[in-house]
């Protein structure tokens, strides 16, 4: 189990935990945001907000929120802070390499904060460039294996997104993740919801070119690193370059 699978499919469960449920909800509400104040408050015309709507909908979100974000990105009601996008590089115990993803109005507060939950559980920060090359950008759709009579096949997901650009079909267990340039990542999408299968999530995620694997006792230093970089209200999402057998993961229970 590859690291950007186990997380794609982690971050999505995160939704139903109540104690985590509120910091999930504000960094939802904040890609909403900037993704309306990026380009625009009409998701029709903006695929990025689009896909973030969407996001914040399949984690239950209410609409709400939603709207306000949307509206604030897009400069028809106030409240909005001015935030940046920054990528910090790492390394996590084993000689992992993590990419912490930030949208943040205050830099010092963020790269302290990635700092901290980096030293404080083994690992170290990371000059700009030293681990990024080992990651590749794709766009990368997770779609939900229940479909109305019965369970989505590989065969079902491949067939309806190989024209629409799809480099690759993953299953991940309870999904199938469906991996693309970034570039055709709307294409993929909307070839899926054109062949009505349900997806949790759409986005430009970075993918491991290598993957170091983890014994049972640095699996779990490596996920106690990656929830405690996650802990920071500034970081909307972490990758990581790690492998655990499924063997593994069952003694971690």
């Amino acid at each position: 189990m590859s690291g950007h699978s186990k997380w794609a499919t982690t971050k999505h469960k995160k939704a139903i935990v109540d104690a985590r449920r509120g910091k999930l909800f504000a960094k939802l509400v904040k890609n909403v945001e900037v993704a309306a104040r990026t380009g625009g408050g009409d998701p029709v015309g903006n695929p990025t907000l689009f896909d973030a709507i969407q996001k914040a909908k399949k984690s239950s979100v209410p609409n709400e929120n939603i709207d306000r974000a949307v509206r604030r990105g897009a400069g028809l009601e106030s409240g909005g802070a001015a935030y940046e996008a920054i990528t910090y590089e790492g390394y996590a115990p084993g000689g992992v390499a993590v990419l912490v993803q930030c949208l943040t109005d205050n830099r010092n507060r963020a790269a302290s904060d990635v700092r901290t939950a980096l030293t404080r559980n083994g690992g170290a920060m990371a000059d700009p460039g030293s681990v990024s090359y080992l990651f590749h950008r794709k766009g990368v759709v997770i779609a939900t294996k229940a479909a109305g009579d019965g369970e989505l096949t590989e065969d079902d997901v491949v067939a309806a997104v190989i024209e629409a650009g799809a480099e690759e079909v993953n299953d991940l267990g309870e999904s199938f993740e469906v991996v693309s340039e970034p570039t055709d990542l709307v294409a993929v999408r909307t070839a899926l919801q054109q062949a009505g299968i349900d997806y949790d999530s759409a986005e430009a995620a970075f993918l491991p070119t290598m993957e170091v694997p983890l014994d049972e006792e640095q699996a779990r230093r490596v996920f106690r690193l990656i929830e405690a970089i996650e802990d920071s209200d500034d970081v909307q999402d972490v990758y990581a370059n790690y492998s655990v057998s499924d063997e593994v993961m069952e003694k971690l229970g």
